[in-house]
C-alpha cells in the first residue's frame, strides 16, 4: 500500500505549480495590454494635440529664376566677360559684340537726318518764293487789267475817227488786235495766278503747323538715329541682376543672332521652395501659414522659416508633356501632388545660400485656417524688374539735336518765324523768308 500512494504524493506539487505558472502570464498578458493601450492612447492625443496641426512632406525642391542672357542685337562675340560659377554684379559686361557694323549703320542714319533737314528747310524757303511768285502773278493781272482799258479804249477812239477817214482800216485792225492781245495776257495771269496759289497750298501742306525739327520727315529719320544709336550700346550686354553665372555656351568669334541663348544667370537671393504635397494634404493648407524647412545639404541643424505663398493651380500630371489617359479599361488609381510655393527668409539665404535643385523637408504649421487656399488679389508690385537697359538710350537724343542743329542754319529762326504765321493765317505764309546761311 506504500509503494502505491508514492505516485499520488509525488502528483500534488505539480497540481500546486500549475496556477502559479497561469498567474505570471496572465500578469505579464495584462502588463503588455495596458502598454500597448497607453501607447495607443499616447499616440492618439499625440495625433490630437500635435500631428492633426502639421502637414509634412520630404517631396520639395528648391526652385530659382533661371534668367538667359541673350543679345538684342545681331554681331560677332569678341569678349566674355563671365564663366560658369562666377558671381556678376547688375550691369556688369557678360559679352561683347563687334560693334563695326552698329558704327556704319549709325553713320548712314545720321548723315540721312542731316539730308532730311536740309530738305525740309527747302520746303520752308520754297513757301517764301512760292508766295512771292503769287504776288508778282496778281501784279500781271492787275498789269493786264489796265493795258486792256487802254486798249479799249484806243480802239473806241479809232472807231470814232474811222468813220471820216481819219483813220485808215489797217490802224483799226491794229488796235482791235492789241485789245485781244491784252485779253488773252489777262486769261493767261490768271491761270498762272491760279497755278501759283496751288503750288503754294501744295507746299505749305507739307510744312503747315510744325517747325523742321518736328516735321515728320526730320522726326522718322531721327528715330533712325535712334535706332542706331541703340545698337552701338546693345553691343556690349550687361547682367540684368545680381547673381551667379550658369550654363555658358557661348564661344569667342561665335556669330550669334537676336535672342540666341549664350548664358544664364542665376540670383539665389531670390529662391524659393515647390513643396509637392498629396491632395489629402491640402484640405488645410492655407496661404500666410508659417513652414519650417531643413535642406538635406546642410542637415537638420540649419532650420529655415518661410511661409505658404502660392498653390498651384493643377498637379504636376495636369501639365506634364504627355498627360495621363485615365479614361482607359486599366486605370489605376494613383494619388496626385499639387505644387504649394513656400516663400524663403532673404537674411537666412545670405547666411547658408541655397542652390536650385536641392531637396528639402518642409512641415507647414496648419493650426491657423483664416487664410484663403488661392489668391484671390492681383500682385501689387512688380514680381522682379531690372532698369540696366533703359539708360541704354540716353544719349541718342542729344544726339540728335547735335545733327539737327548742325544742319538747320537759319531756318531755326526762319521756320519758326514761317509757321507761327502760317498757323494764325490758316496755313498760308507771307512772301518773305530768310535766306539759308
Amino acid at each position: 500500500m506504500s509503494e502505491q500512494n508514492t505516485p499520488a504524493q509525488g502528483a500534488a506539487p505539480a497540481t500546486s505549480e500549475q496556477p502559479a505558472g497561469n498567474g505570471k502570464r496572465r500578469k505579464a498578458l495584462t502588463t503588455l495590454a495596458a502598454v500597448v493601450v497607453v501607447a495607443g492612447a499616447g499616440w492618439g492625443a499625440y495625433e490630437w494635440l500635435v500631428a492633426s496641426h502639421y502637414e509634412s512632406t520630404d517631396n520639395a525642391y528648391v526652385q530659382g529664376n533661371v534668367i538667359q542672357i541673350t543679345p538684342q542685337i545681331a554681331g560677332t562675340v569678341m569678349g566674355i566677360g563671365a564663366d560658369d560659377t562666377d558671381f556678376v554684379k547688375t550691369g556688369q559686361s557678360l559679352v561683347k559684340l563687334d560693334p563695326a557694323d552698329a558704327k556704319v549703320a549709325l553713320e548712314q542714319s545720321e548723315a540721312a537726318l542731316a539730308q532730311s533737314v536740309r530738305q525740309v528747310r527747302t520746303l520752308y524757303l520754297n513757301n517764301g518764293s512760292l508766295a512771292a511768285q503769287v504776288a508778282l502773278r496778281e501784279s500781271d493781272i492787275v498789269k493786264a487789267k489796265a493795258d486792256i482799258a487802254r486798249a479799249a479804249d484806243d480802239l473806241q477812239r479809232r472807231k470814232a475817227l474811222s468813220g471820216n477817214g481819219a483813220v485808215s482800216k489797217e490802224e483799226l485792225n491794229h488796235a482791235e488786235t492789241a485789245l485781244s492781245n491784252a485779253q488773252s495776257a489777262l486769261a493767261a495771269a490768271q491761270a498762272g495766278v491760279t497755278a501759283a496759289k496751288e503750288q503754294l497750298a501744295s507746299n505749305q501742306s507739307l510744312t503747315e503747323g510744325t517747325s523742321v525739327q518736328e516735321h515728320p520727315s526730320v522726326k522718322a529719320a531721327a528715330a533712325k538715329v535712334r535706332e542706331a544709336y541703340l545698337a552701338t550700346q546693345r553691343v556690349d550686354i550687361p547682367a540684368p541682376v545680381d547673381g551667379y553665372v550658369a550654363r555658358r555656351t557661348v564661344q569667342l568669334g561665335q556669330r550669334v543672332a537676336a535672342g540666341t541663348p549664350m548664358m544664364s544667370v542665376v540670383p539665389l537671393s531670390q529662391v524659393w521652395v515647390d513643396a509637392n504635397f498629396k491632395e489629402v494634404q491640402l484640405r488645410k493648407i492655407r496661404l500666410g501659414q508659417p513652414v519650417k524647412l531643413t535642406a538635406d545639404v546642410y542637415g537638420t541643424k540649419v532650420e529655415y522659416t518661410g511661409k505658404v505663398e502660392g498653390m498651384g493651380v493643377g498637379t504636376g500630371a495636369a501639365f506634364a508633356l504627355l498627360p495621363a489617359q485615365n479614361a482607359t479599361g486599366n486605370w489605376i488609381k494613383v494619388v496626385q501632388r499639387v505644387p504649394v510655393r513656400i516663400a524663403l527668409d532673404a537674411e537666412q539665404l545670405k547666411t547658408n545660400p541655397l542652390r536650385v535643385g536641392l531637396s528639402m523637408d518642409a512641415v507647414v504649421d496648419v493650426s491657423n485656417q483664416d487664410g484663403k487656399m488661392l489668391a484671390d488679389a492681383p500682385r501689387g508690385n512688380a514680381l522682379s524688374q531690372t532698369h540696366v537697359y533703359s539708360s541704354l538710350d540716353s544719349g541718342a537724343d542729344a544726339e540728335v539735336q547735335r545733327i539737327i542743329a548742325a544742319n538747320l542754319g537759319s531756318a531755326a529762326n526762319g521756320a519758326k518765324a514761317t509757321s507761327a504765321p502760317a498757323a494764325r493765317n490758316g496755313g498760308h505764309a507771307p512772301a518773305t523768308h530768310a535766306n539759308p546761311s
